[in-house]
């Protein structure tokens, strides 16, 4: 599209173009993204500081976001992907993935700390431990 915008504009006076079904969806909407993914961050925050009660343990959560996004971004990089929909469509359920898992350990480690008395390092590694084969299994379920 960006060639032929340069070709367009090489044209003579009184000859111009338009943008019409899916490349003008895409031209209305192709600066939305950024602005969608922060609000889902917003979003997804505050419903966890409601899930929790808290504002600080969501933080913990959401720190997983940027990993999972950063490992599929180098690796679509690496095999030299675009970035076209089916991209963004897999990299938004890797973000849902990664949150998950952070979700269910932090889960786990807050259930070991109010009743097992856990300390928080203690609680964190026995957590990771309990939910490390599911984690896996789930990933490679996704992969394949």
């Amino acid at each position: 599209m960006n060639l032929m915008e340069e070709l367009a504009g090489k044209l003579p006076a009184g000859i111009g173009y338009d943008w019409t079904g899916m490349s003008y969806q895409e031209r209305l909407s192709g600066n939305q993204a950024p602005a969608l993914y922060a609000i889902s961050l917003i979003v997804v925050f505050l419903c966890l500081a409601a899930l929790y009660e808290s504002w600080s343990i969501p933080f913990s959560v959401m720190l997983v976001v940027p990993l999972g996004v950063v490992g599929a971004l180098l690796a679509a990089t690496f095999r030299g992907l675009t970035n076209d929909v089916y991209f963004q469509v897999g990299l938004l359920t890797t973000i849902g993935l990664s949150a998950k898992n952070a979700i269910l350990i932090v889960e786990f480690a807050k259930d070991l700390m109010d009743k097992e008395g856990k300390g928080l390092i203690e609680a964190t590694l026995e957590a990771v431990r309990m939910r490390l084969r599911p984690i896996l299994m789930t990933s490679l379920a996704f992969i394949l």
